[in-house]
């Protein structure tokens, strides 16, 4: 036994030489360096969404035409090997042959879907759903402390046009197509989150394409409304300095007496501009997620204010403007859906006020006939306009407002 102990270790003994000169020997001229592979940090780096430096990697892609000869290894792919056309792809350096001819035919990987998933699946509608029913909630709270605003005076029975039938119909069309798109946005935004495990994948890829086929199509209704609420409302909504003392009331919903108001007052007018302002915002992100390759407005965006050079003063490096049509749809998608959260939140409390939070108040878009009295109230200097163009347009004329 002890022989054979002795006889292994001097085996062992006489490997080692060979062993450390097979370690210190100098590899072969024409044997290639070794590929920087991407380590656990960068890994991870990745799936955090931050940059990775791939300057080690993004030049690597091969020669697939290279001609045979004894210094370079050929593999089946010619001069490139598996990983190279991986990196080739990757990096936007693949000979790609394809009938295709958009933009964004040759881009085949991209690494910002990554980032965009996770802010999509996570940030976004996470604190999307607290924005929404922190509001739900922050009315419902409302309501049981202040009740519902009731006409403080006496009802006279006589009514005055609030709204005329061009502007109803213009509002309704907006509020429609609004809750629709707003609906058929949360469909394919969370659906797979929430209605695939109630409903299963069937039910849920029915609702998702209609969604998607309901949402492209309202979206015009949407954007025309837009229009037409801005050219009819715009210059109601100018503020003066009755908003501030409107304000300084809180709008009378507390006691101390309605505030003097025009045809809208300053709670109307926030509602008006956020609608406008907003709107416009999502409707134009909606614009480019439909026509990416004809309205991309994140590169053009960042590039002046890059100009400006706002990043700088905020202590961060300068905006990419290289950006491919996917990253483009990526930023259009997440900003739509961030500015889409904002305005359905404003839009539930518009809606609010609007039905049971105050008596009187659905008449204005109902009918178009508000209770003399409530008109008073609320919207005192606008009743003392109409009734001073009554008295002086010609008898059986009706005064425009």
């Amino acid at each position: 036994m002890k022989f054979l102990h002795l006889c292994l270790v001097l085996c062992l003994l006489s490997l080692t030489p060979l062993a450390a000169t097979a370690q210190d020997a100098e590899p072969p001229a024409d044997t290639p360096a070794a590929t920087p592979a991407p380590t656990l940090e960068d890994i991870m780096r990745r799936q955090e969404g931050l940059s990775v430096d791939n300057s080690g990697r993004a030049d690597l892609v091969g020669d697939p035409d290279a001609a045979a000869s004894t210094t370079d290894p050929l593999g089946t792919l010619g001069g490139a090997s598996d990983p190279d056309l991986w990196r080739a792809l990757r990096f936007d350096e693949a000979d790609i042959t394809t009938q295709a001819r958009g933009p964004a035919a040759r881009t085949l990987m991209q690494d910002s879907g990554m980032w965009w998933l996770q802010f999509r699946e996570g940030p976004l509608l996470t604190y999307g759903g607290y924005l929404l029913l922190g509001m739900i909630a922050l009315l419902a709270l409302f309501y049981l402390i202040r009740g519902r605003v009731r006409i403080d005076g006496e009802k006279t029975g006589r009514t005055i046009e609030r709204f005329k039938f061009i502007e109803r119909m213009g509002h309704w069309m907006l509020a429609g197509s609004f809750i629709l798109l707003g609906i058929t946005g949360l469909i394919s935004l969370a659906g797979r989150k929430f209605l695939i495990p109630a409903f299963g994948h069937e039910t849920f890829s029915t609702l998702a394409i209609g969604s998607k086929w309901v949402h492209n199509n309202v979206s015009w209704a949407f954007m025309l409304a837009l229009v037409m609420i801005f050219v009819m409302w715009v210059w109601h909504n100018l503020p003066d300095r009755t908003d501030i003392k409107w304000i300084l009331k809180g709008g009378g919903l507390f006691g101390g007496g309605h505030p003097d108001a025009k045809k809208f007052n300053a709670g109307q007018k926030i509602v008006f501009w956020s609608v406008i302002v907003l709107g416009t915002s999502i409707s134009l992100t909606g614009l480019s997620l439909l026509f990416p390759f004809e309205m991309p407005m994140f590169a053009a965006t960042f590039e002046k204010i890059n100009a400006l050079g706002l990043p700088e003063l905020a202590g961060y490096a300068p905006l990419s403007t290289d950006l491919a049509p996917h990253e483009e749809m990526q930023l259009a998608q997440l900003w739509h859906a961030i500015v889409s959260f904002v305005l359905m939140a404003v839009i539930i409390g518009h809606i609010y006020i609007g039905t049971i939070g105050m008596e009187g108040a659905y008449d204005a878009m109902g009918s178009g006939q508000v209770e003399e009295q409530w008109a008073k109230e609320h919207h005192n200097l606008w009743v003392e306009d109409v009734k001073a163009k009554e008295r002086a347009a010609p008898k059986g004329a009706t005064p425009a407002e």
